[in-house]
């Protein structure tokens, strides 16, 4: 197994305390941290390699120095705790199990890019977590690590909790802050990119849960350190929320690089039941499907899983058995992104209910021989033509279903006794019933 980054602390009793969290070792970073210029911390973060864990991996470092040093507005930072994405479920741990470890990465964050201000936006349903990181916070304030004279430096720094209330949507940082402000939570056009105009229509850094709570582990133990682990383009660990047919699901830091289908087998037991393997989803639902084969001969980090036709994303994998239905798994994901379209953007309001209805379609045994080149037709019309990217998070999964189990959608349209699709003792259909 990998070393432990960001869940060394996840098994340490009343760690959610600063109390707790302090025995283990936290808020030690404050005496390297401080003793080196904001712009150092940048490049510290920097040459760290520390990609967004959110899903689109975007360099850390990199994204904070796009915001402007010289202004006259306030600077705010956004952490992204809404953790939309179906299959993933890992931030929530950090929010309850070690929530000053984020608390610890803002203070590194802010006091880098002379932020005042960071709102925490964590989503509605997360009302354990939302207590359990809002605790934690009035312990920080008490204690003076927060506040007009934060851990005693002079600076200011406030964390604000913020309740989202359920939209997948605002998972995308420009559908946040739009949320935040108090509009309808709908992504902005870009450019202007957050870090120039952000919240309130000030420069913002964006950033979630798990990427801001590496940030103390690699004050405390060096850029270099950080670089080490991992890969040289994709470096140190990532917490992986694994489901599905597996023995053992659940939430496992690995460290990039090792054989995707050894990482799961080695965390969770393999297939449960001791059943084949058919098809792993690496990346959360928007994410292309890979095949038994690709997932066997496929290494977790950014390039490998891409060479591979798909993404990181999250980190939620989900593993498919022999048993699994392609296009009931496919139907799913698709009634998903239709129900969570905003509806600002016609190719992603009306192609993600055609997507499903198509599909649906075909499960309920009423498909059309020419539905299949029908859904491959408007994908491309889909992908790349609207604001955000949840048109392409319906088009990217479909074209990898069809495209590596095209033989399930025929069988489905043919009738080919497609297992969903079995009668129940005394030969009724249960879903014909909602006919």
């Amino acid at each position: 197994m990998a070393r432990k980054i960001i869940s060394e602390r996840f098994d340490k009793k009343g760690n959610n305390t600063l109390e707790g969290y302090k025995s283990n070792g936290g808020y030690q970073s404050f005496d390297k941290l401080f003793a080196m210029k904001p712009d150092d911390v940048i490049d510290h973060v920097k040459r760290s390699g520390l990609r967004g864990r959110g899903g689109a991996g975007f360099p850390t470092g990199m994204k904070w120095s796009f915001v402007p040093k010289s202004t006259e507005k306030p600077k705010y930072l956004c952490v992204n705790a809404d953790e939309g994405e179906p299959g993933t479920f890992k931030d929530r741990l950090i929010l309850e199990l070690d929530p000053h470890a984020l608390i610890e990465g803002i203070i590194v964050c802010c006091y880098a890019v002379g932020i005042e201000t960071a709102y925490v936006y964590i989503r509605g349903e997360y009302d354990y977590p939302i207590a359990r990181f809002t605790a934690a916070v009035e312990e920080a304030y008490k204690a003076g690590l927060l506040g007009g004279n934060a851990c005693g430096k002079g600076i200011k720094i406030d964390v604000v909790v913020h309740k989202g209330a359920g939209a997948y949507i605002c998972g995308e940082e420009t559908g946040l802050i739009e949320s935040l402000e108090g509009k309808k939570g709908q992504p902005r056009p870009k450019p202007p990119f957050p870090a120039v105009e952000g919240a309130f229509a000030c420069p913002t850094v964006v950033n979630n849960v798990e990427t801001i709570s590496a940030l103390p582990w690699i004050i405390n133990n060096g850029a270099e350190t950080y670089a080490s682990i991992g890969t040289e383009k994709s470096t140190g660990t990532m917490l992986f929320s694994i489901s599905g047919m597996v023995e053992k699901p659940g939430v496992y830091e690995g460290e990039f690089g090792v054989n995707l289908w050894d990482f799961i087998e080695e965390c969770t037991g393999g297939v449960k039941g001791g059943k084949k393997l058919k098809a792993v989803i690496p990346g959360g639902s928007s994410s292309a499907i890979l095949t038994a084969e690709e997932a066997r001969n496929t290494n977790l980090d950014y390039e490998s899983i891409a060479a591979a036709g798909s993404m990181v994303g999250s980190g939620a994998i989900m593993v498919l058995d022999e048993d699994t239905s392609i296009v009931k798994a496919l139907e799913v994901v698709l009634r998903f992104y239709a129900h969570e379209s905003c509806g600002q953007c016609p190719p992603c309001r009306d192609g993600t209910y055609w997507l499903y209805e198509i599909v649906n379609r075909i499960r309920m045994g009423k498909g059309r021989p020419e539905d299949i080149d029908l859904l491959f037709s408007i994908c491309p019309d889909m992908s790349g033509r609207t604001i955000c990217v949840l048109a392409d998070s319906a088009a990217i999964p479909t074209k990898s279903y069809l495209e590596k189990f095209r033989a399930e959608f025929e069988a489905a349209i043919d009738h080919a006794n497609p297992p969903e699709r079995r009668l129940e003792a005394g030969g009724v259909n249960p879903e014909a019933r909602a006919l």
